[in-house]
C-alpha cells in the first residue's frame, strides 16, 4: 500500500470546553490526531493544538476521517489521570454513523476479536484477536444517491480496539458509508468522508471530581 499523505484540512478545530486542566474539542474529519513522520503531514490535531497549548497532550484519537469529541490534557499530570479513567473502563462514548443497507434488527450487538494485520488494516480473528465489543441501536432509515439504502445508528463502543466500529460493522455486512479501509460494494463511494462521529463522551474531572457529559451533534 502506497504511504498515505492526507490532503490539505481546511476545518477549524472548535474547542468545546476549557480550562486550566484540559480540553474537549471538536476534530474535523480530514484531520490527523497526531502528526505523521512524512513531513507532508505535519498538519494534526496536536501541531495545531501546541501553538497555543504549550505542553498539551493528546488523551486518546480518532481516525483521520472521523469527527468529534477529543479529550485533551493540558500537562502531564492530567494526561496520567485521565489514560487510568480510559484504561479502567470508566470514560463513556458514543459515536453517530451510516451504516449501508437496513439493519437486521433495532438494536444489537457485535462481539468480534480484532487482530493486527497487514498495516493500517485489522482483522477478525478468533485465534489472536483481543476481545471487541459494539452495540448499536438504530437512530433512522434512508434512501439515499442512486436509491441505495442507509441506516443512522448509535454506536457504543464497550472495548476500544483499533478500528473496531468500522471493522465490525463490515462484518455484519453493513459498513459505515465512506469508509475507505473496509469497504463493501458502493459504500466508500457514497459519501466524501468517512460517516463517522464522535457524539458523546463522559468522564470525571480528574481535579473537580466532577463526572463531565460532553455532547457533540452529529453533522449528518
Amino acid at each position: 500500500m502506497t504511504e498515505f499523505i492526507a490532503p490539505p484540512c481546511l476545518d477549524n478545530i472548535e474547542i468545546l470546553f476549557q480550562d486550566e486542566h484540559l480540553l474537549l474539542i471538536n476534530k474535523p474529519s480530514g484531520l490527523l490526531s497526531l502528526s505523521g513522520k512524512n513531513p507532508l503531514n505535519i498538519d494534526s490535531v496536536h501541531y495545531r493544538l501546541v501553538k497555543d497549548y504549550p505542553g498539551c497532550t493528546l488523551v486518546h484519537r480518532l481516525d483521520f476521517g472521523t469527527s468529534g469529541i477529543m479529550l485533551v490534557a493540558l500537562n502531564k499530570q492530567i494526561n496520567g489521570l485521565l489514560t487510568q479513567q480510559f484504561q479502567n473502563g470508566l470514560v463513556d462514548k458514543t459515536y453517530t454513523a451510516l451504516l449501508l443497507g437496513e439493519m437486521p434488527s433495532h438494536q444489537g450487538d457485535i462481539k468480534l476479536p480484532i487482530a493486527k494485520d497487514d498495516f493500517p488494516l485489522m482483522k477478525i480473528c478468533h485465534v489472536s484477536g483481543k476481545a471487541a465489543h459494539s452495540h448499536y441501536q438504530v437512530i433512522d432509515s434512508e434512501h439515499i444517491t442512486g436509491g441505495q439504502q442507509v441506516t443512522k445508528v448509535t454506536f457504543t463502543p464497550i472495548t476500544g480496539r483499533t478500528h473496531q466500529l468500522r471493522i465490525h460493522s463490515q462484518q455484519i455486512g453493513h459498513p459505515i458509508i465512506g469508509c475507505d479501509l473496509y469497504p463493501i460494494g458502493q459504500s466508500q463511494s457514497l459519501a466524501s468522508r468517512l460517516m463517522l462521529h464522535a457524539t458523546s463522551l463522559s468522564f470525571i474531572h480528574p481535579v473537580s471530581g466532577e463526572r463531565m457529559n460532553t455532547q457533540c451533534i452529529s453533522p449528518f
